[in-house]
C-alpha cells in the first residue's frame, strides 16, 4: 500500500507542477483519470500541515546573497526558498515534506 501512495503522491504532484490539466496529465501518462482525482482527494485528506520550528525572513544564502524566506524544520533542516521559486516546484517539494 505504501508504494501505492506514493506512486499516487508523485504523480499528484507531478501534475500540479506541469501546468497541464487533470485529464491532458492522465491521458499523456495513460493514468484513469477517475483513479487520479480519488487519490488526490485521498492524499489531502489524510496529509497533516507540515510543523516548522521557525520562519526566518531575510536569511543570507551560502553565497552571501540575500534569501527572502527561510524555513526551518523540527528536525533543524533548513527550506531557502529564493523570490523566483517555481511555485508547482515549490508544492513538489513540501509534498514530499509532508509524505
Amino acid at each position: 500500500m505504501r508504494d501505492r501512495r506514493s506512486y499516487w503522491l508523485r504523480l499528484v504532484s507531478e501534475q500540479e507542477a506541469s501546468g497541464e490539466s487533470v485529464r491532458q496529465f492522465c491521458r499523456g501518462r495513460q493514468v484513469n483519470e477517475h483513479s487520479f482525482y480519488r487519490w488526490r482527494r485521498r492524499l489531502s485528506e489524510e496529509q497533516e500541515p507540515v510543523r516548522f520550528a521557525l520562519v526566518e525572513t531575510g536569511a543570507l544564502s551560502e553565497s552571501g546573497g540575500e534569501v527572502p524566506l527561510e524555513l526551518v524544520l523540527t528536525n533543524g533542516e533548513r527550506l531557502r526558498i529564493a523570490s523566483e521559486v517555481n511555485a508547482g516546484l515549490l508544492r513538489t517539494v513540501l509534498g514530499v515534506l509532508r509524505a
